[in-house]
C-alpha cells in the first residue's frame, strides 16, 4: 500500500490519502480528549505535536503545532496510517456516531434548505480538496454560521474563504443571506 500525501493552504495541516475509503462521514478530532471513539487518530495524536484529526471519506487530515517540523513527524504518521489500515482494525469505535454532517431537516425552511445544498453540492467537495470540511450551524437574521474543520479550522485563509468565497457565493444564489461568519465567533 502506497500513500499520497499533499500540502493544504494552511502550512500546520498536512493531507494524507492512503486509498482506501476512511469514513462515511467526516469527522473532526480538534483535542486527543475527543479521539476516545478512533483508535486511528488516537495513535496519530501519540505522535509529539499533533494538534488535530480530521477523518474525511477518502483522506485524514493531520494538524500539528508549531513546534514541530512535518519532516520531523510526517513519515511516522504515513507509517502509523499504513499500519493501521493494513491490521483491518476499525477506525471507529462501535460508540462512534456516523450521521450525516449536513442533513436536511424537514423543520428546515426554503432558505436553510438552498443554503444547505449549495454547501453540500459545491462548496464542501471544493473545501475537502483542500484537507477540510464545513459544517453549516444556523441561518439567522440573514447571516450563516458555518463550522471549520480539518485544515479549514485554524488557516489562515480561512476567513478570505468565508468572506470573499462562500459568503459570494451564497449571497448570489440565496438572496436572504447577507453574510457568512464562522461559528466560533
Amino acid at each position: 500500500m502506497y500513500m499520497q500525501t499533499e500540502k493544504t493552504p494552511n502550512p500546520s495541516a498536512l493531507k494524507f490519502i492512503p486509498g482506501p475509503k476512511i469514513v462515511e462521514t467526516p469527522i473532526d478530532f480538534p483535542s486527543e480528549e475527543t479521539a476516545r471513539m478512533s483508535p486511528i487518530a488516537l495513535r496519530l495524536f501519540s505522535v509529539a505535536g499533533v494538534a488535530s484529526v480530521f477523518l474525511s471519506h477518502d483522506f485524514i487530515t493531520v494538524t500539528k503545532t508549531e513546534e514541530v517540523d512535518w519532516d520531523d513527524i510526517q513519515p511516522t504518521l504515513s507509517a502509523y496510517i499504513l499500519e493501521h489500515l493494513a491490521s483491518g482494525k476499525p477506525i471507529l469505535s462501535d460508540k462512534a456516531p456516523e450521521h450525516a454532517a449536513e442533513p436536511a431537516l424537514e423543520s428546515d425552511d426554503a432558505v436553510t434548505k438552498d443554503i444547505k445544498d449549495i454547501l453540500n453540492t459545491r462548496v464542501r467537495p471544493a473545501v475537502a480538496r483542500d484537507g477540510g470540511d464545513i459544517v453549516f450551524e444556523k441561518f439567522e437574521e440573514g447571516i450563516v454560521y458555518l463550522r471549520l474543520k480539518g485544515a479549514c479550522s485554524g488557516c489562515p485563509s480561512s476567513t478570505l474563504t468565508l468572506k470573499s468565497g462562500i459568503e459570494n457565493m451564497l449571497r448570489y444564489y440565496v438572496p436572504e443571506v447577507k453574510e457568512v461568519r464562522a461559528a466560533d465567533e
